[in-house]
């Protein structure tokens, strides 16, 4: 069984990654606070495409090209959140406004910095106390997938034509994702090539998101924390009599 704070700070984690959302449970996260249904996709829809390939088609567009995303989150009340994204160098996401922090992502490796971890086991029902000297110390924790996991669209999506629209000008497909009446989420996809996420909208038990995407395929750099600059998990518990 994980130590309390190791399990709180999955938690935390994938919280902080909520400007999007893959598959998802109500643990709290973008990935963690996904709301993937558990019946497959239907085959097709009148337009004659299929929900499941165009989501796997803008999936793979994602997650090779760079890109901006700005918005809010269902995770921090009163938040913004700024989304960068470079397939080489990782995922970058910054918190402002109610609470300021930033959490990176490369190669399956998870960086939030102390108080907007401290900050997300707040709500998950877990005080800490970040000494002042590791006030600007990034705490990493191994995910298990890919830093896409945190903008990626749930294969169960199906296409919604009621809610399609568009975005900037951009036609654009609706495809939507239910877990329950209280944690929905409505991608809005690019309707022709290439296959983009234009907009996300989420829900969750009465708390709404709204994030777009922009800038695909400019230049874009992420540059992670310095070495001295971070703590695994089991060292920042260790300093925090966790």
């Amino acid at each position: 069984m994980p130590h309390p704070l190791r399990a709180a700070a999955l938690a935390a984690l994938l919280l902080a990654g909520a400007v999007a959302c893959g598959d998802s449970s109500d643990a709290g996260t973008s990935t963690a606070e996904s709301s993937a249904s558990s019946s497959p996709a239907p085959a097709d829809d009148a337009a004659g495409g299929s929900a499941a390939a165009r989501v796997e088609a803008v999936n793979e567009t994602m997650r090779t090209t760079t890109f901006s995303a700005i918005g809010t989150s269902t995770a921090y009340d009163g938040a913004l959140q700024n989304m960068t994204w470079n397939p080489r160098q990782g995922l970058h996401i910054r918190i402002s406004g109610t609470i300021g922090g930033s959490m990176y992502c490369q190669d399956g490796v998870t960086y939030i910095s102390s108080n907007l971890f401290a900050e997300s086991l707040k709500q998950q029902g877990q005080e800490i106390t970040v000494p002042a000297d590791l006030d600007d110390v990034y705490v990493t924790t191994k995910s298990g997938e890919g830093c896409d996991a945190y903008f990626a669209l749930s294969p169960t999506g199906r296409f919604s034509p009621s809610d399609d629209a568009e975005v900037n000008g951009t036609p654009a497909r609706a495809v939507k994702v239910s877990a329950s009446a209280s944690a929905t989420d409505t991608y809005y996809v690019s309707a022709k090539e290439p296959a983009y996420l234009l907009k996300l909208e989420s829900t969750r038990d009465g708390r709404t998101s709204s994030t777009t995407y922009v800038d695909f395929g400019k230049e874009t750099t992420v540059t992670l924390p310095s070495a001295d600059k971070t703590l695994t998990m089991d060292a920042f518990r260790a300093r925090i009599g966790g």
